[in-house]
């Protein structure tokens, strides 16, 4: 009875720090928009920021807001949000705490899909869908490729061999992602540069209409196996005797993060580390039961994205530093250091 009384007390303690984190984070985001719909080559004063918002401001100021920024900064919280929730997914799935779409070669596969398609069949960009459709293409190709070499038999996935043949892959799709390059001409190499350095260049509004549906019905889909990728870090073994599927509950979960991330690379770009980052802090902060860390990885995920849009756009004016390289100042020296830490750990 006293065991009972305990653990039910420790779920409460679990929830009642999740809302306060939630609600943190959401104050810190408040925070955050007010920054990003101020900052850029034209400066918002603060107190303009509030009637621009209510659509009481000048031509100009509502321009400036709600063509340029707003969908900046809702692409920069769906694209955070979808890749760290997809980085979550993986850690879970392949039980390696190191796992990242972008670590894993999964961005850099829509890359080479999208760069194909400028390269060959386009002289200006696809439609938002049509990027969607090419990163998903892309993305499943290299996330399959991975999985069959991945697996050690029937023993299932092997997370060390999933972590070498993911960077491996990553390694040989840039090197081919550079040979396709010295084809294209200048302006076609400067659009798919911006696009692989994760400058968000899918801020408008057909990318927001697009972007939405995909990482919001996507997440929700995820929460409700929360209770299965809770399961799945336990081992195959013990997963199986406690009636889950395994191999099906895999393929759909890794399903569900290769669109979320292929979807967030069609309009951020290549930006990785996110995943990482996210899942790790959120972790951290509520621990790793699944229905309360994936919306707060999500919460994690956009809040860093949208922190890094900003210092990237207010750092350097009038020029701008790719998102995607604020974010990767951040997570590389963090990925060494869990490297290191996983090495030390398996020697002794």
């Amino acid at each position: 009875m006293q065991e009972k009384k305990y653990v039910f007390s420790a779920e409460a303690k679990a929830k009642k720090r999740a809302v306060v984190v939630i609600f943190s984070l959401f104050l810190l985001f408040l925070v955050v928009f007010f920054l990003g719909v101020q900052t850029g080559t034209i400066h918002l004063p603060f107190q303009r920021v509030i009637p621009a918002l209510l659509n009481q401001g000048t031509v100009k100021e509502s321009f400036l807001v709600f063509q340029l920024r707003m969908p900046r900064i809702i692409i920069s919280v769906l694209v955070g949000a979808g890749l760290a929730v997809s980085g979550c997914i993986l850690q879970s799935v392949t039980r390696n705490p190191m796992a990242d779409p972008g670590i894993l070669g999964i961005n850099a596969g829509a890359g080479l899909v999208v760069l194909v398609y400028i390269a060959g069949f386009a002289k200006n960009s696809p439609s938002p869908a049509g990027m969607s459709i090419l990163s998903w293409v892309g993305s499943i190709g290299a996330a399959f490729t991975i999985y069959l070499l991945a697996r050690n038999g029937n023993k299932g996935l092997s997370s060390t061999r999933l972590l070498l043949t993911g960077i491996a892959l990553n390694f040989g799709i840039q090197a081919i992602t550079t040979i396709i390059t010295l084809s294209l001409n200048p302006q076609e190499y400067q659009t798919y540069a911006y696009w692989m350095a994760g400058s968000l260049w899918g801020v408008t509004w057909p990318y927001v209409v697009t972007l939405l549906p995909l990482v919001t019905v996507s997440i929700i889909i995820v929460l409700s196996q929360a209770s299965t990728l809770d399961v799945l870090p336990l081992g195959d073994s013990m997963a199986a005797s406690l009636g889950v599927s395994v191999r099906k509950r895999q393929g759909i979960a890794i399903l569900f993060s290769v669109i979320l991330a292929g979807s967030c690379v069609a309009a951020g770009g290549n930006i990785g580390f996110v995943g990482l980052l996210s899942t790790h802090i959120s972790r951290r902060l509520v621990g790793a039961v699944h229905k309360r860390l994936l919306p707060v990885t999500a919460l994690v995920g956009g809040l860093l994205v949208l922190i890094a849009d900003t210092i990237g756009r207010s750092m350097f004016l009038p020029s701008e530093m790719p998102t995607g390289i604020v974010v990767s100042v951040i997570g590389a020296p963090y990925f060494l250091y869990l490297l290191l830490r996983t090495a030390k750990r398996e020697g002794s």
